[in-house]
């Protein structure tokens, strides 16, 4: 400033260059204040949480909103490093990006979670901060804001967890799953492409035509199935064929959703149902089998009637004598037929009878080869003994019927061999019994299903053999029920071998 004998000396030119110069710098004084006011207020106002820092990082200013919710002042954070309000596994995060901006210069954005200070809550924010700098290119400030994404950062989760969603059902080894414009298959899952027999390249190059690969007989069915999907938005699941890429059929159970319609595109669901439709097969040849078995017995059971009528009438009794025996051979099997499909209900509503005691199944194995000799002359039952007797808990009679299916089976798939071989282990724990015999044979692709309800075993140029496919099912259950297992080896033309084990101590 200038003294009182420096400004007596001034010129009147002078003396206004002075007067403007203090107006001036009055003026830019006014102007900063009110930039600074007009900055807090726009502070005040927005959504975000509004601070600024000093050039080395520390903080100088927050606004209200910020206070409110961290409970922290700038006198009590002195640094943004200086995280106590971040959630502890972002805080690293923070930091290293926080130090990286001032040490560059260039602007700070990062992603975390915001503790409020009353509730001990976090929530999501992304928080960004941009340097001031001055006429030189000096950073004189850092200006930054929080925003709460906290509603975006759950949309996001959902949008994640629906999307891991879809892929794991895209990526189903069950559902076929497919994509269709129109007629035409755009897109498909491995499931579906191995299931029909295509691959990506026949779906890139538009191979896949719905209804060319439908079965002619199900296409008119197919194209109403279209016209409900268009205006139903889904539609009702329906029964249908494939016809696969090589030419073989596929029984199929197909639904599906819209997902556009302009273009019309639907997303598809494919089950197979070769193993449903096979059962229903089974299902009818057992209808047909089970006529034909019944209807054999009993139409020999009605002759050996009549001829001991006649007999009898003659008083022959010595004849009558044979054919009352014959009739009772035919009664025994009639009886196991039907006591067969009784245990067959039985099994399917969960009623099979299991009474427990303790079983020597060398006394029950015994009782049933005198039965079974009694009718089977073809076959000699050779027993290998165990050591030991071979005590359990069970059901005495359902165990002899194990045997006697085990057994009665050996027979009859060796109409070549003479000799049918049975032997019993012992253990601490388990009892373990096999039935080998000398016969034809189970081909390899049949031997995990013998064991299934209906399922005979025939290799195609093998004669029919009687029965109805319900005895090793029946064996197999029973044997479940005392907790062990039933497992067969065999090769063809040189027999099978069926083992059972069974644990010696009650379930």
């Amino acid at each position: 400033m200038l003294n009182g004998k420096q400004t007596r000396h001034l010129t009147l030119p002078l003396w206004k260059a002075l007067i403007k110069y203090v107006d001036g710098q009055k003026r830019a004084e006014q102007q900063l204040k009110a930039s600074e006011e007009n900055f807090r207020v726009l502070a005040e106002t927005v959504p975000q949480f509004v601070w600024t820092a000093q050039p080395d990082g520390s903080h100088e200013y927050t606004n209200q909103r910020w206070r409110d919710y961290t409970g922290f002042t700038p006198e009590r954070v002195q640094r943004w490093d200086d995280l106590q309000f971040l959630h502890p596994d972002d805080r690293a995060m923070n930091q290293a990006l926080w130090r990286h901006a001032l040490d560059t210069g260039e602007r700070f954005e990062c992603e975390g979670r915001l503790r409020n200070g009353q509730t001990g809550v976090y929530r999501w924010v992304l928080t960004r901060a941009m340097p001031v700098r001055d006429e030189a290119g000096q950073i004189i400030k850092w200006f930054g804001t929080c925003t709460d994404i906290e509603d975006q950062k759950r949309i996001e989760e959902a949008l994640r967890q629906s999307q891991e969603r879809v892929n794991a059902l895209m990526n189903s080894n069950i559902i076929g799953i497919n994509v269709i414009e129109g007629e035409q298959i755009v897109d498909a899952n491995d499931t579906f492409l191995r299931m029909t027999g295509y691959n990506r390249e026949d779906l890139r190059a538009g191979c896949i035509n719905v209804m060319h690969m439908t079965a002619p007989e199900d296409r008119a069915q197919t194209q109403q199935a279209h016209q409900e999907l268009a205006v139903r938005q889904a539609l009702t699941p329906y029964e249908k064929e494939y016809i696969c890429q090589d030419g073989s059929r596929l029984p199929v159970l197909v639904g599906g959703v819209v997902l556009q319609h302009d273009p019309f595109q639907a997303l598809g669901f494919v089950l197979d149902n070769s193993a449903h439709k096979e059962l229903e097969q089974r299902k009818d040849h057992f209808l047909g089998m089970a006529s034909h078995e019944l209807k054999t017995p009993i139409a020999s059971l009605m002759l050996q009637t009549q001829l001991l009528r006649k007999q009898l009438a003659k008083q022959d009794i010595q004849n009558a004598d044979r054919a009352l025996s014959r009739m009772e051979s035919q009664l025994n099997a009639v009886t196991r037929l039907v006591g067969e499909l009784l245990d067959l209900s039985k099994i399917q509503a969960g009623k099979l009878e299991h009474a427990q005691e303790t079983v020597n199944l060398g006394d029950v194995l015994q009782e049933v080869i005198e039965i079974m000799q009694q009718t089977q002359t073809t076959h000699a039952i050779v027993v290998h003994h165990a050591e030991h007797p071979p005590l359990l808990i069970g059901n005495k009679d359902r165990l002899g019927q194990v045997l006697l299916n085990l057994i009665s089976n050996a027979i009859k798939y060796s109409p070549g061999a003479n000799t049918i071989e049975v032997a019993i282990e012992t253990s601490e724990e388990s009892v373990i019994l096999s039935v080998c015999d000398h016969g034809i044979g189970i081909p390899r692709e049949q031997r995990e299903k013998i064991f299934e309800r209906f399922y005979r075993a025939v290799a195609p140029y093998q004669h029919a053999f009687p029965g109805l496919g319900m005895g090793l099912y029946i064996a197999s259950e029973i044997v479940k029920h005392h907790r062990g297992t039933i497992t067969v080896e065999s090769e063809m033309g040189k027999g099978s071998t069926f083992h059972v084990t069974l644990p010696r101590k009650s379930p």
